[in-house]
């Protein structure tokens, strides 16, 4: 068997890893890999619709600078939220550049990486189960991760792989797609699932307003409310294992990031509401200062207190300044104007982009669904701004090549 190097070996090697670190769970780690791969593929031209995402995040963190002037932070909290801040506009650059020199093999590279995570991850559940005898969803969900973005968007790409110009063999795209597509089931993460189903009826064209698209949906969303229904009614018990504990989470979800009132001497109210108790503190601790805080918020290094000691992970804390909710963290940060400031990021994903392209179509399509998808991964999971999300870097690739496929 001969095995052959391809001859843009390394920038497919920074790709992979660079979608890969944030999967070890340490910041520290992927901003340096990404700061360092930034630098060795910058180039000197940049398209207008790359600045038009990313300047409202400069602006963001500008305006969270300037603020900052007012206070006297800790340095460590200031130069952490400075790194923070600028990890989806590094994301989204890096992604751009080495779209560049991958741009023959760009969806197979994409394919490729997100095969490479589910393997990873397959094999890292298997070591779950038969080293340290996981059992529940719970457990599963603790030493095997708790949801992967990139390979939904890679389950997406493989199943419209016609649309995507995929030329695998049916025998490899059917194996390919089993792989991705079990590894992002067992994450057994609500919001993956709902990422998936956005996504797939984005690039079917059913987010697009038209008489069938309001069919489909309106058939959708009642199919939703009777399934929701029949597992309220069936009333998953929580802490219980397997998928009763999965039913519970579902039972839970609706409220959980939306309730206005938590009682933080129940603990069950307090832990199943969680990321409301962060909401309604930040909304508080930043408004009580008067309109100037609101608007522009309390500037980089500020901190919310939680007025008790919460685990967060593998951490006991009580102030932090890293929150769920992607629009409460620029709330925290930079106040209402920052908010203004964070929509434009969403709305980039609604821009139209002509094109006679059916390739370029189906990616438009996906940024649909993208667009809609953060309006959610915002609400409970910071949107781009989450430590280990890796789509930046995805969007950012998919941004330089639908422009070099539009102007070849």
């Amino acid at each position: 068997m001969k095995i052959t190097i391809p001859n843009n070996w390394f920038h497919q090697f920074l790709f992979i890893l660079c979608i890969a670190v944030p999967y070890l769970d340490n910041f520290e780690s992927t901003i340096s890999v990404w700061s360092l791969a930034f630098v060795l593929t910058i180039q000197q031209k940049y398209s207008v619709s790359l600045f038009k995402l990313i300047i409202p995040y400069a602006l963001i963190l500008l305006i969270a600078i300037i603020v900052s002037f007012n206070y006297d932070y800790q340095k460590y909290l200031v130069i952490r939220d400075i790194t923070y801040l600028c990890k989806p506009m590094i994301g989204f650059f890096l992604g751009y550049q080495l779209c560049g020199r991958n741009f023959q093999n760009a969806f197979r590279l994409i394919v490729k990486t997100g095969v490479f995570i589910a393997i990873c991850h397959i094999i890292i559940i298997l070591n779950a189960i038969f080293i340290y005898g996981a059992r529940t969803v719970s457990d599963l969900r603790f030493y095997s991760g708790y949801f992967s973005d990139y390979e939904i968007y890679t389950f997406i790409i493989l199943l419209f792989h016609k649309e995507f110009q995929l030329d695998y063999s049916k025998k490899t795209l059917r194996i390919l797609t089993v792989i991705v597509g079990f590894s992002a089931f067992m994450y057994l993460a609500r919001t993956n699932f709902i990422q998936f189903v956005i996504l797939f009826l984005a690039v079917k064209g059913y987010l697009v307003l038209n008489k069938k698209a309001i069919i489909i949906m309106g058939s959708i969303i009642i199919t939703v409310v009777v399934g929701y229904s029949i597992i309220v009614s069936t009333n998953p018990r929580r802490g219980a294992d397997g998928l009763e504990g999965f039913l519970y989470k579902i039972k839970v979800a609706p409220m959980e990031p939306f309730k206005t009132k938590i009682n933080r001497e129940d603990y069950k109210d307090f832990n199943d509401n969680y990321r409301s108790y962060e909401n309604i503190l930040t909304i508080r601790q930043v408004t009580r200062d008067g309109a100037t805080t609101t608007i522009f918020g309390k500037g980089i290094g500020s901190q919310i207190d939680l007025k008790q000691h919460v685990w967060l992970g593998d951490m006991h804390l009580r102030f932090i300044s890293i929150l769920h909710n992607g629009f409460m963290i620029v709330f925290l940060k930079s106040g209402l104007l920052g908010i203004v400031m964070y929509l434009f990021t969403i709305l980039f994903f609604f821009r139209k982009f002509k094109t006679d392209n059916p390739t370029v179509k189906s990616i438009n399509l996906l940024f649909i669904g993208t667009g809609v998808f953060l309006l959610v991964s915002n609400w409970v999971f910071l949107g781009f701004y989450n430590l280990t999300e890796t789509k930046s870097i995805l969007i950012g690739f998919l941004i330089a090549y639908r422009e070099k496929l539009n102007n070849p």
